[in-house]
């Protein structure tokens, strides 16, 4: 307690607390804008905290870090256009809300409480049960890793809209492009036609910008301004009612779990954490059909899983010295450069630092929360913009945010060409979810079937023998199969009744 206490009074501090603020304010705009992301912010940002004296630097890194992925939500709901690969999911039912229901501010602000309650709900776990997830993350090796981008992937059914064919079909082709690339076990090239560019494989930022936001800026060319859904009606309220929180509280519950569980899991992200939460929802809710039309669960969700991954994600980098994502390992980094050396050591050597730092995190994400619901009414106008500003403003956001990524012009081809791709899928009534789905879990999916082969001899009994991968996987056929089962049974609860 003593040391809870004296980390509280140094996060206190009016410099601490005021550069934790500027940073949540730097990563909600970071995470607002298509193609940049937390782990952009947090590099561009990290030697200027290394000027910072005290625990300042530190502190401002996880507001940058908390601040993104929240911010990725606001342009998802308000045009379409999620800020970062975290926030896709939130596409599905956000922006209907704020266009087809015309409640953008109810969208924000369920968006703001979840992510807010995910955020707090992560630190607490952070607080409480560190050393118990590390541990439970440690016994993921490549059978249970494959078994997770399996249950993943088996969700496309789920985000596939009313289209389950051409769902399956999309993920398929989101699938065939994670091939594209050097093989990550043996490093022979693999569809790259000789070329350099495409050895590398194909780059999430510039596909996540093409498939969403790039396309999206040729509809709203085709359909001129008459024919842009406003996201800007006059907000009556930012605050959710209590109708909301009493709908949406179980769901927000589920996925902080999700996301903290899945964050703690080194190699996993806040995009897989989004789909996991959403398709669990609506697999649970007695109003599925709702999903996809501006269901308060389906922004609650994705929301809260991917925030809770914040406080996941830094269980194996304290305890163990193991990023769990990318934006952790930039946090690794700084930690070093400031004499911080997470792993087993840094709770007995450096205890302060270690609560200083869950302290830290309760705080900023109390700041997201404080941002968020005063900066909502600023926020919802961007939704009202006409076309005849709003697309260009798009595609300026389109290559500037791919060009960001890796200065490489050839970057920006590529996201025109998937998002013309994109486009005409769209008119054909492809759904884009899958397609992102299949890409982000087909690396993971192959280079841990290949180990997994490799250390079992080529014996496939490796993924049934192992209790967490056996889980998965039989959650995965579930879960695949639920479209099917899940009506049934419901049909067989209402015959008994």
């Amino acid at each position: 307690m003593e040391n809870l206490l004296a980390a509280l009074a140094v996060v206190l501090e009016p410099y601490n607390i005021g550069m934790l603020f500027f940073g949540t304010l730097i990563g909600i705009l970071v995470g607002a804008m298509p193609g940049l992301s937390s782990v952009m912010g947090l590099s561009i940002m990290m030697p200027l905290t290394l000027s910072l004296k005290g625990s300042a630097g530190i502190l401002m890194l996880l507001g940058i870090f908390c601040g993104a992925i929240y911010g990725g939500s606001i342009t998802a709901i308000l045009i379409k256009t999620p800020g970062t690969a975290n926030s896709a999911a939130t596409v599905l039912d956000g922006y209907p809300m704020a266009t087809k229901m015309g409640q953008p501010g109810r969208a924000l602000g369920i968006s703001t409480m979840a992510s807010t309650f995910g955020g707090l709900f992560s630190a607490v776990m952070l607080l409480w049960t560190a050393p118990l997830l590390s541990k439970f993350a440690l016994k993921f090796g490549a059978a249970e890793y494959f078994s997770l981008a399996i249950f993943g992937l088996s969700m496309v059914t789920s985000i596939s809209g009313k289209n389950v064919i051409k769902g399956m079909i999309g993920g398929i082709l989101g699938l065939m492009m994670a091939t594209i690339g050097m093989n990550a076990l043996t490093g022979s090239p693999r569809f790259t036609f000789g070329s350099v560019y495409l050895m590398g494989g194909i780059a999430m930022v510039p596909t996540l910008i093409a498939l969403y936001a790039f396309s999206q800026g040729l509809s709203n060319i085709e359909g001129g301004d008459s024919g842009h859904q406003k996201a800007g009606a006059k907000l009556k309220r930012v605050l959710p009612t209590w109708a909301d929180i009493r709908t949406t509280a179980p769901t927000i519950l589920l996925s902080s779990v999700i996301g903290t569980v899945i964050g703690a899991i080194p190699g996993t992200g806040g995009d897989i954490a989004s789909w996991v939460g959403y398709n669990e929802a609506k697999r649970w809710s007695k109003h599925p059909e709702k999903f996809g039309e501006g269901a308060p669960e389906g922004i609650a969700a994705p929301e809260a899983a991917n925030n809770a991954i914040s406080g996941g994600a830094l269980i194996p980098l304290l305890t163990l010295g193991i990023p769990g994502d990318a934006g952790t390992a930039v946090m690794l980094s700084a930690m070093m450069m400031q004499g911080v050396v997470p792993g087993p050591m840094l709770f007995t050597e450096q205890t302060g630092t270690v609560y200083t730092i869950i302290v830290g995190l309760f705080f900023a994400n109390i700041c997201m929360c404080l941002m968020g619901y005063g900066a909502i009414r600023g926020f919802a106008k961007i939704g009202g913009v006409s076309n005849t500003y709003l697309t260009p403003i798009v595609f300026v956001f389109c290559v500037v945010g791919t060009y960001a990524l890796n200065n490489n012009i050839l970057d920006i081809f590529m996201m025109m060409i998937f998002g013309a791709i994109a486009y005409v899928l769209i008119k054909c009534g492809f759904p884009m979810p899958p397609i992102i789905l299949g890409l982000i879990l087909g690396n993971l999916a192959e280079k841990n079937l290949q180990r997994a082969l490799i250390i079992s001899d080529g014996s496939i009994s490796v993924f049934f023998t192992r209790p967490i991968s056996l889980i998965l996987i039989v959650i995965s056929v579930v879960s695949l199969l639920w479209p099917v089962i899940g009506p049934y049974l419901k049909k067989q609860k209402g015959t008994e009744k």
